[in-house]
């Protein structure tokens, strides 16, 4: 009797993600009936010999065998290597079943499902283990992404029946969950170079960082992992924040982006407020304002233009 057939999405990332190996059920919020099962292990780094140590320059009876002196060109240091495999737990009864899904792959969507519930698994092990060190992951830090499917204990192990491998993603992850595209060759161009000139003038104490600049990222990570409830609060504390860390600067264009600014600021006010009104469950104590995620969305991305806008001016948007 033929085995029942499973698929799935396969990430490898070059570092540990911190759940420790092993298997996660995930369920869904709603019904609490099974979503994925996550398959999190560890693969041996590859470790390439170094060159001869060499005791150049060491002083007589100092260091000697026990601490020899590093060549000054060293081989990388061998990383930790982690494979998720993300299974849907309906079985395929036949392999003709497992090949049509995976010829019928929408592969974007698929591999933005999977990292979305891996995330949820790393957000879990952040908040149960305390550990603000622990960070989710984007497609576009993997290695390699497969897809494919296999037997049970055999995806369970992290191997296959039958896989291929499939493009990583590019671009950011704002960009891929707002499905923005970028606008002609000049903005390309400006993307890669502006974060360099920035770094440079931050480090080199010409420019500095704005308290909002920080919480409108943790609110967009938030607001593209479905935390809501979180990005509406973070969002109201980045405008009381941006509206007079961005009030001194002189420059006109940038005065009507902070008058915008202004506009919005009641919004994101009673969607903060909606938040704090919001149960465990999602429902609302009395008759308050609805937390809305496209008005969250909508405040967000006109803070963040504005605050490009104040690095580069003329191809913010």
């Amino acid at each position: 009797m033929p085995q029942p057939l499973f698929v799935f999405i396969q990430f490898e990332f070059p570092w540990a993600l911190g759940p420790a190996d092993g298997r996660y059920l995930v369920r869904r919020v709603e019904d609490r009936e099974p979503e994925r099962v996550v398959v999190l292990g560890a693969l041996e780094a590859s470790r390439q010999p170094l060159a001869g140590p060499t005791t150049l320059g060491l002083l007589p009876g100092r260091l000697g065998k026990r601490n020899p002196v590093v060549p000054a060109g060293p081989q990388p240091a061998p990383v930790a290597t982690t494979r998720v495999t993300v299974i849907d737990p309906v079985s395929l009864s036949a392999e003709s079943q497992a090949r049509a899904w995976l010829a019928e792959l929408d592969r974007e969507h698929e591999v933005r499902a999977a990292v979305a519930i891996l995330n949820r698994v790393v957000h879990s092990h952040r908040i149960a283990a305390a550990d603000p060190y622990v960070h989710e992951v984007s497609s576009t830090q993997a290695l390699v992404i497969r897809a494919g499917w296999g037997e049970g204990e055999q995806v369970a192990d992290g191997r296959w029946l039958h896989a291929r491998a499939l493009p990583t993603p590019t671009g950011t992850g704002a960009q891929r969950a707002t499905g923005s595209r970028r606008r002609g060759p000049g903005r390309d161009r400006s993307a890669a170079l502006r974060p360099q000139e920035r770094l440079a003038a931050l480090l080199g104490v010409r420019d500095t960082t704005l308290v909002c600049e920080e919480l409108a990222l943790r609110a967009r990570q938030d607001l593209d992992h479905g935390r809501v409830t979180h990005a509406a609060l973070e969002l109201e504390q980045a405008y009381a924040l941006a509206l007079r860390e961005l009030e001194d600067d002189s420059r006109q264009d940038l005065a009507i982006r902070v008058a915008e600014l202004e506009q919005l600021h009641a919004g994101v006010k009673e969607q903060a407020q909606a938040a704090r009104d919001t149960n465990a469950d999602g429902s609302a104590e009395g008759p308050v304002v609805q937390l809305d995620e496209e008005v969250v969305t909508h405040a967000l991305e006109r803070l963040q233009a504005a605050l490009r806008a104040r690095t580069a001016a003329g191809f913010a948007s």
